[in-house]
């Protein structure tokens, strides 16, 4: 057929080829997420931060630019002693801070308008789903959320019951005001 045989060594050596089409699909790719990233950029960071972000916690990433700061500058500071979770922590603080420095903000969580994984748009603002709480796992997200869409909670019993959660959850929940209004149990105390 022609082929010079060092094209046919080569072929007995690389196990894969990168192709020219292979190539140029990447660089759509990188052309379509910039297309996103500059018009609809709420789309894009609710996007990015649902399926890429490794280690978002809602603590230091939804309180405003200064405290993503501060998070910033405190594990720069760690260096080379940054642990492997600190270090994706600092990318995804990164792109927050493009998004405030942007003008763009996050809504506070929410028990009944957080979905359970994804970030939300909303009202210009995007909405952190329950697991960007650190140590509420995927797993808690998802009981609340499925037994939240079933009825509306009457009371942190009633919740911690239908979503088969514990008191630890149940503290961070509180902690991110998303238990504000509900009472701890639903009866009716004898000396009201």
């Amino acid at each position: 057929a022609g082929i010079e045989k060092w094209v046919i060594d080569s072929c007995g050596k690389i196990k894969y080829m990168f192709p020219k089409a292979h190539a140029a699909a990447y660089v759509i790719s990188a052309f379509r997420i910039a297309w996103f990233k500059v018009h609809m950029p709420l789309a894009y960071y609710a996007a990015y931060f649902t399926i890429r972000a490794k280690a978002f916690d809602a603590e230091f990433m939804i309180n405003g630019k200064r405290v993503v700061e501060e998070k910033m500058k405190e594990i720069t500071a760690l260096g080379n002693n940054a642990a492997p979770k600190d270090k994706d922590m600092y990318d995804d603080l990164e792109l927050v801070y493009e998004m405030y420095e942007r003008g763009f903000e996050f809504l506070p969580i929410d028990l009944y308008k957080s979905h359970s994984t994804k970030f939300q748009v909303e009202d210009g603002k995007i909405r952190p789903p329950l697991n960007s709480i650190a140590g509420l796992g995927n797993v808690a997200a998802e009981s609340i959320y499925q037994a939240r869409c079933e009825e509306p909670f009457e009371c942190i019993e009633d919740m911690q019951a239908r979503s088969k959660i514990g008191k630890s959850v149940t503290e961070l929940l509180e902690k991110f005001g998303c238990l504000k209004g509900m009472t701890k149990s639903n009866q009716l105390s004898l000396f009201i």
